[in-house]
Order: structure tokens, then C-alpha cells, then sequence
């Protein structure tokens, strides 16, 4: 399968050299944004080219374009809004052809946003379309109906990094991913999406999927989540820690995904594997409930939506799995599809449950998770409990 990006070229909105010393000394004299984390992991992921075909923050009729049928105004998939808002006072500062100055909350200029278009759009139709309920404690409604009254689009060129204090060698841009898999020799790269700690039903994935590909791309997403999901730094010592221990290093690689979780669900599985698409994967693995939140999605719907699409449209090929477990009287991983016994004979434990172990110290089932990554929990648990972190 060809390794082109979305869109057919990688974006890059990344000023260097002469272009961004002049960019620097104008940028003082512009009307400036302060962008929260959220808008800086979205501006940087336009800028490297991770949201391609996307060179800026979304104008109206690409906005509406998407949250109405999941494709931007030329017709190309794509299932989430970019936006950036502004209140009622920073829109009367912006200049509509003019350029705008971005900042992050510690006054660090970040780049400029061509500023195109200014306009209103509906809270209740965004939630509805992308997250299928107006319910506030879902975490991207939530999002949704923080934002101000506005959105401001138009092209974004990135000027300064955020300085990553944790892992910077994590941090990778799709044009360096994409290097790394050709210099291996892959030709078929699974991607791996993943907020939480690897388990055992999730390695069973990936080595399915590692069967029938040259290279597995762990990908996880590093950017804002729920307040009550493990910290990134400590879900990346799990991974590493795994991969050491359990895995063909010639065949495995990660890297960190700076994005912010939407919780969307359908859509955002959908644009998930659009953007490892970016990275330079051809498969992208698509489990239970992908990218949901409570009981806001049913069990597959996050593998149903790709059948609204044709595969030469989305340009990545996704890999369905049930649910898996292990299989006591099978005597290893399984699936429904693969294992003839009944329930009593799996091992399955619910994340709360697993939580309450982790928190008392209880290491889980050896089937359910590697005693490794579980030491790395129960220590974390134990520090939280501590006051520590």
C-alpha cells in the first residue's frame, strides 16, 4: 500500500531560517492569542504535518463540513473539528486578511494564525454530530460548551516548539516516523492507538497484528485526557518496560502522539487512523470501544463507521478485533471468535476493578496483565496515595 499522507502531501508549517527572524521581530506588534494545551498540541500536530491535509485552524465551511458528514469542504474524510475559539473581546482585536500572534499561558509566542475568517457556530450541533449527546459530563461536551462564542480560522505557521520536559526523544514529527520505517525496511506498518497501560488482551492485538505486517508502530497519546486516566509518564515506563521484556525489538517502535483526547468514539477511531496514516502506518488496530468514554458508544460502533467509507478514501487499512481475554481451559488469549468456552472460564476483570488491586497493592492475574507493568502501577498508586506525585 502506498505511504502517501492524507491529502496526498505532508503538510509542513514550520518557519526556519530567515523567513522566521522576520516572523519573530513582527510578531510583537500583532493582536495575540493565548492558546491552553489543548490548541498548542493542535497547532503543533498542523504544523508537522500529523493533520494533514489541515494548514490551519478550520474555517467555516470546512468546520460545517465536518461536524454535518465527516469531510471537508473538497469531500476529503475527515471526522473531527480543529477549531480554535475566541471570546467576544479577542475577536474585536483580530483583523480579518491580518495576521494574529499565538501564545501559551506562560506568554511563549508559538507562531502566527492568518487570520481569514471569524464566525459563530452551534455548541448543541457540534456535540450532538461529533459525540452524539449533549451530556456535560462527557469530557469532549464539556470541551465543546467551555469554548468561547466564536471560532477564528485561517493558516497557522509555527515559530517555537513547547519545550517538552518529559521525554522529549518521544517526540517525533510524521517526516521523521515515516524516515525511521523506510531506513527498517517496512513496508507494512500496524499502528496502535492507545491511552492506558498495555495489557494483556491489548498485546494480543498487536502480535496478531505483527503477524501479517513487517512493523509495529506503538503510538500513544501523550496530550490532555481525563483527570482520572494514569499520567502519561508513568503509562510510557509501562510501555517501555514491555517492549523490552516481550517484544522483538527489530520489529516494534514508539512514539509519542501530542494530541488531546476527544473521547469522540466513532469519529475520533476514524481520525485516529487518519493521522497514524500521517505517521507512515498502512494498518491501524481497532479494538472495543475505541476512543470511548462511559456508555456513550455501543461495543463496536468504533469499527461499524469505517463501512461508511471507501477504502481508497481513508487510504489506511483498519484491523477489527473483539474483545479478547484469557482462556483458562483454552490455556491462552482468545477471542469469541477463537475460543468455544463459556464466560466461566475467561478471565476478564472491569478497569474499575483492576484500579481497586492496583490502589490496594494486589497485583492482578498474571493472564490479565504482565506482573511488570503492574509493579510500575501498584507503585504509582502507592505514591498517589503518599502525597508523592
Amino acid at each position: 500500500m502506498s505511504l502517501k499522507p492524507h491529502g496526498g502531501t505532508l503538510v509542513n508549517r514550520m518557519l526556519t531560517g530567515p523567513e522566521r527572524e522576520e516572523a519573530l521581530a513582527a510578531a510583537g506588534s500583532l493582536p495575540g492569542l493565548i492558546l491552553d494545551d489543548w490548541e498548542i498540541s493542535d497547532l503543533e500536530l498542523i504544523a508537522n504535518g500529523a493533520f494533514s491535509p489541515l494548514r490551519g485552524f478550520m474555517k467555516r465551511e470546512d468546520y460545517e463540513s465536518v461536524v454535518s458528514r465527516m469531510r471537508l469542504a473538497d469531500n476529503t474524510v475527515w471526522s473531527i473539528p480543529v477549531v480554535l475559539d475566541v471570546t467576544p473581546r479577542e475577536a474585536d482585536k483580530l483583523e480579518q486578511g491580518s495576521p494574529a500572534a499565538l501564545y501559551s499561558g506562560e506568554k511563549e509566542l508559538l507562531g502566527l494564525l492568518q487570520v481569514e475568517e471569524v464566525f459563530e457556530y452551534s455548541r448543541e450541533r457540534e456535540a450532538l454530530n461529533v459525540y452524539r449527546t449533549m451530556d456535560r459530563a462527557h469530557p469532549g461536551v464539556k470541551r465543546v460548551f467551555q469554548r468561547g462564542p466564536y471560532l477564528v480560522g485561517g493558516e497557522i505557521t509555527l515559530l517555537n516548539k513547547r519545550r517538552v520536559r518529559q521525554f522529549p526523544e518521544m517526540f517525533l514529527d510524521p517526516a521523521e516516523t515515516r524516515r525511521i520505517f523506510q531506513e527498517r525496511g517496512w513496508k507494512r506498518i500496524v499502528a496502535f492507538q492507545t491511552r492506558n497501560p498495555i495489557h494483556r488482551a491489548h498485546e494480543y492485538l498487536q502480535k496478531c497484528a505483527l503477524e501479517i505486517c513487517d512493523g509495529l508502530f506503538i503510538n500513544p497519546l501523550v496530550g490532555e485526557t481525563k483527570g482520572d486516566d494514569i499520567p502519561a509518564a508513568v503509562r510510557l515506563e509501562c510501555y517501555r518496560t514491555l517492549l523490552a521484556l516481550y517484544y522483538p525489538a527489530e520489529r516494534t517502535f514508539i512514539s509519542a502522539f501530542p494530541a488531546a483526547m476527544r473521547y469522540a468514539g466513532p469519529r475520533e477511531a476514524i481520525f485516529h487512523a487518519l493521522v497514524r496514516k500521517n505517521y507512515g502506518a498502512t494498518h491501524f488496530i481497532v479494538g472495543r470501544d475505541h476512543a470511548g468514554v462511559g456508555n456513550y458508544y455501543g461495543t463496536y460502533e468504533a469499527q461499524l463507521i469505517f463501512e461508511e467509507f471507501e477504502p481508497e478514501e481513508l487510504g489506511i487499512t483498519p484491523l477489527f478485533f473483539e474483545h479478547s481475554f484469557y482462556c483458562r481451559e483454552c490455556r491462552g488469549m482468545a477471542s469469541a471468535k477463537t475460543c468455544p468456552h463459556t464466560q466461566a472460564s475467561h478471565v476478564i476483570l472491569s478497569g474499575t476493578r483492576v484500579r481497586e488491586m492496583l490502589a490496594a497493592g494486589l497485583t492482578p492475574p498474571e493472564e490479565f496483565t504482565r506482573k511488570e507493568v503492574a509493579d510500575i502501577l501498584i507503585r504509582y498508586y502507592a505514591q498517589r496515595a503518599a502525597g508523592q506525585l
